[in-house]
């Protein structure tokens, strides 16, 4: 059973889904990613909600760096979400978002897929735990992001 996140971080999770409900609401399911990235950041944005788009974080293999990896929205330094507008939530969108969670030392990520009828249907909350990977990311190992 993972570990669950500090009780901020579920606080700023449910800040977030009800600023996603309130753009889905508004605009309805249909549109491109993009938009709902936009909307929701604007959205957040009105609420006094810190977020950052696109962030690039470092993948690294055996301390060398090999690649980037891209968030599609950062709220508050410690929340990753990521937007779909896809007909349905597949298992790998899931394991992006762990990935995603474990390269940045998060601990909840939301995956939110706008392409549905009523949005509730489409937030999947995503909980990492340090523990179970490697020992360079457990407690007291410095985050390099």
């Amino acid at each position: 059973m993972p570990q669950e996140p500090p009780v901020e971080i579920d606080r700023l999770a449910h800040k977030v889904i009800g600023a996603a409900i309130e753009v889905h609401r508004n605009l309805g399911p249909g549109f491109l990613e993009s938009i709902y990235e936009e909307a929701v950041t604007i959205e957040l944005g009105l609420r006094g909600i810190k977020v950052h788009r696109q962030v690039v974080i470092p993948i690294l293999y055996k301390d060398h760096l090999v690649g980037e990896g891209r968030l599609d929205l950062f709220v508050e330094g410690g929340l990753i979400v990521e937007l779909k507008a896809v007909e349905s939530i597949v298992p790998i969108h899931v394991t992006q978002v762990v990935t995603y969670l474990r390269a940045t030392r998060s601990s909840l990520g939301l995956l939110i897929n706008f392409n549905v009828r009523l949005l509730r249907d489409g937030i999947h909350r995503v909980v990492f735990d340090p523990a179970r990977y490697a020992p360079s990311l457990r407690e007291g190992a410095e985050n390099p992001f």
